[in-house]
């Protein structure tokens, strides 16, 4: 039997398109238009889509021709990030009002563990009402949110009534909830895992339940412990208002394809000296180096290598990425090349903590 353990009452924020819908606010003429932020070049892509351009099928990461070939009126914007960054402090600043544990996921969302408040209001779903309220008085942009016992739940529950809406996810219903839940929409399931498990018969929570935890690890691997734990309401993990970085990294996408090894070394030294400059900044070592190579053709193959020590000194990180560029031949000319460092010095390793349900919980 898993272990009870304190029920928290977690607030999942997420803003509504949130890049587009700030350009929207600082240009009245974007206003109910379809938006993207982004490159319209032959090489962009989608960083952003106002919910005016996803009812065309725009979304993020979408190659730039590929939207503007679905919604022909689609306006690119260039993206703003200092302007994105200074909205983001002031919804973060109406969080702290309410409660000191807030961890962001992204400029645009954030957990809030609100089980004791600033306000003594018991109620998590009148807190995420004010919440949303106030951003959009203050800040004149409106924010979804999800509410319920555990990050897990309410992360899912934060995406249901999107734009403008919210739902909360009570005790009492969490189990039912998780088994009527569709495959696909548990988080950390993809499109690849969500097409293995429909291939294993699993379609919903429901499905995947009636999954030992030794077959999901048989298929799954160590994910399969996660899947076997969440469809019960089990996730034990806390709001970390200082979140620990688990990797550092930097990119660069060409406006043409690579296909010489000398035009990439060069691009690799810039990618590793602005990684050197995170890194001094940011006070953090690490010993595993990837190498990330994007293909003309989008296929993304990755190469590592782990050292025996920590490393922040841009010339290592450059030295081994070459060697990774060297370790295997170009599968095509390259479109992106990225380094990035993990296995960090910054990293606190926690054991594992598994909680019990319960189900009576005054929400």
């Amino acid at each position: 039997m898993e272990s009870i353990s304190t029920l928290r009452k977690i607030i999942h924020v997420d803003m509504d398109a949130f890049y587009a819908s700030v350009e929207q606010l600082d240009n009245p003429d974007l206003r109910g238009k379809p938006v993207a932020v982004g490159g319209s070049s032959q090489r962009g892509v989608v960083s952003a889509a106002s919910y005016e351009a996803r009812k065309f099928g725009v979304r993020s990461a979408m190659s730039s021709v590929i939207a503007k070939r679905n919604c022909p009126e689609l306006i690119f914007v260039k993206a703003r990030f200092d302007r994105y960054k200074e909205v983001s402090q002031g919804i973060r600043k109406i969080f702290y009002d309410y409660t000191d544990l807030v961890e962001p996921l992204s400029l645009d969302e954030a957990y809030l563990d609100v089980t004791i408040n600033k306000k003594g209001n018991p109620s998590a779903t009148l807190i995420a009402q004010e919440i949303r309220k106030r951003i959009f008085d203050e800040l004149h942009l409106t924010a979804s949110a999800g509410i319920s016992i555990n990050k897990f739940i309410a992360k899912v529950a934060s995406d249901y009534h999107k734009p403008n809406g919210q739902k909360t996810v009570n005790p009492e219903e969490v189990l039912q909830f998780l088994e009527d839940l569709e495959i696909r929409k548990f988080y950390g399931v993809g499109k690849v895992t969500a097409e293995k498990m429909y291939r294993l018969g699993v379609f919903t929570g429901k499905d995947l339940k009636t999954k030992s935890r030794e077959f999901l690890a048989e298929k799954f691997g160590k994910s399969g412990s996660y899947y076997y734990h969440v469809v019960r309401g089990i996730h034990n993990s806390e709001v970390k208002p200082h979140r620990i970085p688990k990797s550092v990294g930097a990119e660069r996408t060409f406006s043409e394809n690579l296909s010489s090894e000398i035009f990439m070394l060069e691009r690799l030294e810039h990618i590793a000296e602005e990684l050197g400059r995170r890194l001094n900044t940011s006070k953090i070592a690490g010993k595993t180096i990837t190498l990330k190579i994007k293909y003309s053709d989008f296929t993304l193959q990755t190469r590592s290598k782990t050292l025996p020590y920590f490393v922040a000194d841009k010339d290592l990180i450059l030295e081994t990425a070459k060697d990774l560029l060297y370790q295997d031949r170009l599968e095509d000319s390259v479109r992106l090349l990225g380094i990035s460092l993990a296995n960090l010095n910054t990293e606190i390793k926690e054991a594992e903590k598994e909680v019990l349900v319960q189900l009576k919980f005054d929400f």
